[in-house]
């Protein structure tokens, strides 16, 4: 190493030089804290190669100058002391590079099993000494706010609405698909961007979902952030801008989404269900056709909004937040919604049952067997015995061994899967609504023996209505629906939704310990009166794939 310096006649002279070090260097830190700046560089500590003596300890080093700075620099700073405020001076042995290397292990953590000193451990929260409970205020304009204040760094808000494709005409038909589409998006005061760096900032996870009786807005944010996640939600759910140019957007890709989905008719077969039981405002179809999202723009989407997001069709509910604060926020904001009647717009709805099928070349035979649930979610008795007869039954797929958790001990596991090889899939479902519903099993079948599925299904329903349940079936069915009443409500997100739903169906929220009791109280009897009038009704049959071997309509209505 060496400097390069020219003379007057352009002749270059090299010169090597030495600096001389005081003391030795940790490889593994460039200076320690405690070493002192270096000397500066002087002609003393110049060594030439003339007077180069190795017998001294000199350290052949080529350090230009802004190296020494920069070395300098280093050595003086307190970034490290900065940077580890929580460690303090702990004597500790030094280590193994230290020793071959010379130098000083600076500062160390003590061991894992020991504190670490100076540092301030916080207090464990404070459990309350009761469960929290639901507070519900309503609005002058017939709004109501709801929440429970549950532990935790977190919180769930949501805006709910009675409103969904049931509220829809020919004219609006599709609008609550697209309108889930386009939530979160521009406003009066916001645009796309803006909402969602502002959602980004705070750190929300923004969600929108449409069904056929109630539309739903929620935003999961930290505690700290409620304001602004309260002035965000009822900004995008009120004031929506529904620009021209981003309703046809977002239609254009649902339209692409609905073409894959009507390739397979079988991914649709539920909303045949639907279409097929009801007549009225529940037999409309959520899922939009291409022909409505080809006909819907901006001004026919607010005028959906102007009519049925009025304020007795919303409840602001939230999980994780005090009553008073939320109430402070909300109420300005929610007071400006138009006042109205509760399902001024909605279409009566009836159970009529019928048969649908779609002939497709699937190897394989997608049927659906339902019949009407009377009372809906508003009779709770039989709508909580409901809920414990499709638990009973249970089912799967032919893949879901496992445990209980994939239905192996219910009943249509046992006495269908386990026992015919061509059953693919035999699952019970249920889609219950304020005031009516249906229930039943759906299946996947071999083609060739689709009519021995639909035999099946009816034997197994009708052996529950005959009350075919033994004691272990019934209580191994009402401790798993308990089971996940408690898991469900462990989630911030599931207790406000769960809030927010309620007040829309009963006009308030059933605490979990009243439908627990409700569920340990049923009987034998409770179950299988609540199949027997279902089985009372007229079937609906739909079916898609291979239609070879399916029974007529007629054939099946033999069968009760």
């Amino acid at each position: 190493a060496g400097t390069e310096r020219k003379g007057s006649r352009g002749r270059s002279d090299r010169a090597t030089f030495s600096v001389v070090r005081e003391a030795p260097r940790d490889p593994f830190l460039s200076v320690p804290a405690s070493y002192p700046p270096p000397p500066a560089v002087t002609r003393d500590s110049v060594v030439t190669s003339s007077s180069y003596d190795k017998n001294k300890p000199h350290v052949k080093m080529g350090l230009s100058k802004a190296m020494r700075l920069a070395v300098r620099g280093v050595s003086s700073s307190t970034m490290t002391q900065m940077s580890l405020p929580a460690l303090t001076t702990v004597s500790a042995k030094p280590s193994m590079m230290s020793a071959l290397f010379g130098g000083s292990s600076g500062k160390t953590m003590p061991r894992m099993n020991e504190p670490v000193p100076g540092l301030a451990i916080p207090d464990p929260p404070v459990v309350p000494a009761t469960a929290p409970h639901t507070i519900v205020t309503t609005l002058a304009n017939g709004a109501k706010i709801a929440s429970e204040d549950t532990a935790g760094a977190s919180l769930a808000v949501g805006m709910y609405i009675a409103s969904g494709s049931k509220n829809e005409t020919g004219f609006t038909t599709g609008s609550s698909h697209l309108l889930e589409r386009m939530a979160f998006k521009a406003t009066m005061h916001r645009t796309t961007f803006r909402v969602t760096r502002e959602a980004e900032v705070i750190g929300a996870n923004l969600l929108a979902s449409a069904s056929r009786e109630q539309m739903a807005y929620t935003v999961d944010c930290l505690k700290t952030n409620l304001p602004e996640a309260i002035e965000l939600l009822a900004d995008t759910v009120m004031n929506p801008k529904l620009h021209d140019h981003e309703v046809a957007d977002v239609a254009t890709a649902l339209k692409l989404e609905m073409a894959e989905l009507a390739a397979n008719p079988a991914n649709l077969l539920m909303e045949a269900v639907h279409a097929v039981a009801f007549e009225g405002g529940l037999g409309l179809p959520l899922v939009a056709t291409g022909g409505a999202l080809a006909r819907l723009d901006g001004d026919t989407l607010a005028h959906f909004v102007s009519t049925n997001y009025t304020a007795p069709n919303v409840v602001l509910a939230a999980s994780g937040c005090g009553h008073a604060e939320l109430v402070a926020l909300a109420e300005p904001l929610l007071a400006q919604l138009p006042a109205g009647s509760k399902d001024q717009s909605s279409t009566p709805s009836r159970y009529v049952g019928g048969d649908y099928r779609v002939a497709t070349d699937s190897p394989v035979t997608n049927v659906v067997l339902a019949f009407e649930f009377v009372g809906g979610w508003r009779d709770t008795k039989a709508s909580t015995a409901m809920t414990v007869l499709n638990t009973l039954m249970g089912g799967g797929g032919s893949f879901s061994a496992g445990g209980p958790g994939k239905g192996m001990y219910s009943k249509l596991y046992r006495n269908v899967l386990n026992k015919h090889g061509w059953a693919q899939n035999c699952t019970a479902f249920h889609s219950v609504f304020d005031d009516t519903g249906v229930v039943g099993i759906s299946g996947v079948a071999d083609g060739a023996r689709a009519g021995d599925m639909i035999a099946v299904m009816a034997q197994e329903f009708g052996a529950v209505a005959a009350g075919k349940i033994t004691d272990e079936e019934l209580a191994r069915a009402k401790a798993a629906t308990v089971s996940s009443i408690l898991m469900n409500l462990e989630s911030k997100a599931i207790v406000a939704e769960d809030i927010g739903r309620q007040i829309l169906t009963y006009g308030e929220r059933k605490s979990p310990q009243e439908f627990i009791a409700q569920v340990n109280a049923l009987t034998t009897a409770d179950i299988a009166a609540v199949a027997k009038k279902a089985l009372a009704s007229k079937p609906t049959l739909c079916m898609v794939g291979d239609l070879t071997s399916a029974p007529r309509y007629e054939q099946l209505s033999a069968l009760f």
